[in-house]
C-alpha cells in the first residue's frame, strides 16, 4: 500500500500525485492521499516535508516523487 500524504494547493503534492497514481495504476499496487490539513498528528510530523511517500507505512521518499524511485521500491524495473 502507497500513501501520498500532502495538502491541497501544494504544486509538489499534485506533481507526486501523478507519479505515484500512474505508478501504482501500471503495477496494480493500492494507493491512498491523505490530508495534512485533516489530520493534526499527519501535519506535525509532515508539513516540512510534503508531499511525503510511505510504502506500507514507512516513509520513502518526500518533496519530489521519481518514478524510478518508487517504481522499484514497489519491485517493478524503471522505465
Amino acid at each position: 500500500m502507497v500513501t501520498l500524504i500532502g495538502k491541497p494547493g501544494c504544486h509538489l503534492c499534485d506533481d507526486a500525485r501523478a507519479v505515484v497514481e500512474a505508478v501504482c495504476a501500471d503495477l496494480g499496487v493500492r494507493w491512498e492521499e491523505r490530508d495534512i490539513t485533516r489530520e493534526p498528528e499527519l501535519h506535525e510530523e509532515y508539513w516540512e516535508q510534503i508531499p511525503v511517500v510511505l510504502i506500507d507505512g514507512r516513509q520513502h521518499d518526500f518533496w519530489r516523487v521519481r518514478e524510478d524511485r518508487l517504481r522499484a521500491a514497489l519491485g517493478a524495473p524503471g522505465r
